[in-house]
């Protein structure tokens, strides 16, 4: 059996912040309820950074440290998006010019809400064991960002953004995905999905948002047990709860999570209120800590977790990951990989944790000027300069050369590395 899976991978959220709790007691929410998002902070976007920033910011470090030898062996380059701004032009091909890829090169873009990251990770990794090209590599950039904003006139903030504003957020996971996966070894064929249509939530116009909240919810659990069964059927002796040292979920926020775990634990395992809590503590935890600092990030959202995941937990033996991934409309998977000690060595060598903790933290004054202020970059914008001048502090916080947008001009992005 050929091996396939991460061979390396990063994440970047942005370079601003907001304390999600203060957000919160800001908008006067009830913070009984808001205590259940299971939320610490959050990545927002500022106007002059966009999916193309994050995800060359992600990627930069993993294509620096290949020789060109091995960086031209990258032959495809998958976007993993809801949040584009063409409606034709892949953002792929940002991404490639602006990481100096050699040309000779598949460039695309997949749109499945949040399932996007793990349909590309999937079709790399199937493109990897088709053996057509030996030795290629993937590179998979899986970026997304909510940019709310308010208009002029209208009404602005109103009750449909309560809970969503505090949760959403913005990033990018980069993973170059190749047959010597350093970080995460996929179980290969030990998938379980599952789908159908269903109205839970879409984003019918670029910048707005849409959906039912309590559909979605019973989505998301209906088909992470659906998923999961499915993947019992085709992986013999699998179980829920010896068959993995972690488990890693989409995470729209961490409550989200903790009721799918609950609910599968509940229903498969016939776990006990108490085991269930415990097995929360130790197997899903790990799996929360960038999600509960960076929000929600659709189709990045699943590999941060696994990110997470390896970066926090005990890999001091070789250690299976069960990996749950949802995207509303609906698809959904359950499949799985294993990771050790010397891949979580390298992922811990990215330093995310230093990243997040050097993002800037806004007050809720330039919070709220931010929400008018994006109005300058929303979709369709033909023409524009951006001012950079907005949270200058932001340009340094990286503590390294970072990507931001300079300007649009006839609808064509232009960027520069900011030192």
């Amino acid at each position: 059996m050929r091996v396939v899976g991460i061979e390396a991978m990063n994440l970047f959220a942005g370079t601003a912040r907001v304390d999600v709790e203060k957000l919160a007691l800001h908008r006067g929410l009830d913070m009984t309820r808001f205590s259940n998002l299971l939320m610490k902070e959050k990545t927002v976007a500022l106007p002059y950074e966009d999916p193309i920033t994050f995800g060359v910011n992600a990627a930069k470090p993993l294509i620096d440290a290949l020789s060109q030898e091995e960086k031209d062996r990258i032959e495809v380059v998958i976007t993993c998006t809801e949040s584009a701004f063409d409606f034709g032009k892949s953002m792929s091909t940002y991404f490639h010019s602006l990481l100096g890829l050699n040309r000779n090169c598949r460039l695309f873009e997949l749109k499945n809400a949040c399932y996007s990251g793990v349909a590309g990770l999937q079709t790399a990794v199937n493109f990897i064991l088709s053996s057509v090209s030996p030795g290629a590599k993937v590179l998979l950039i899986a970026t997304d960002i909510s940019r709310f904003m308010v208009e002029e006139g209208g009404e602005g903030l109103t009750e449909d953004w309560s809970f969503f504003e505090p949760s959403s957020g913005a990033g990018a996971v980069a993973a170059i995905i190749s047959e010597t996966p350093h970080i995460f070894q996929v179980d290969v064929g030990a998938n379980g999905y599952y789908g159908y249509e269903v109205m839970d939530t879409c984003r019918p116009a670029p910048d707005k948002e849409a959906g039912d909240a309590d559909l979605s919810l019973l989505s998301y659990l209906d088909c992470c047990e659906k998923a999961f069964l499915e993947y019992q059927k085709r992986v013999e002796g699998a179980d829920l709860v010896s068959s993995f040292g972690y488990l890693a979920m989409h995470t729209p926020f961490g409550g989200m999570v903790k009721g799918a775990h609950r609910n599968i634990m509940r229903k498969i395992a016939k776990a006990r209120p108490n085991e269930i809590e415990a097995d929360f503590a130790h197997r899903m935890q790990p799996s929360l800590n960038y999600g509960q600092r960076v929000g929600n990030i659709m189709g990045a959202s699943t590999l941060m977790a696994i990110a997470s995941t390896i970066d926090h937990g005990d890999f001091d033996s070789p250690k299976r990951i069960g990996c749950f991934s949802y995207g509303s409309g609906c698809c959904s998977e359950f499949f799985s990989g294993v990771a050790g000690g010397n891949g979580q060595a390298l992922l811990r060598a990215q330093k995310i944790k230093d990243h997040l903790d050097r993002r800037c933290e806004l007050t809720m004054e330039e919070y709220d000027e931010l929400l008018v202020t994006n109005n300058t970059v929303k979709f369709g914008t033909r023409n524009v300069i951006l001012n950079h001048d907005f949270i200058p502090a932001a340009l340094t916080a990286h503590g390294s050369p970072t990507l931001f947008l300079k300007e649009i001009k006839e609808f064509h992005r232009e960027y520069e590395f900011v030192s």
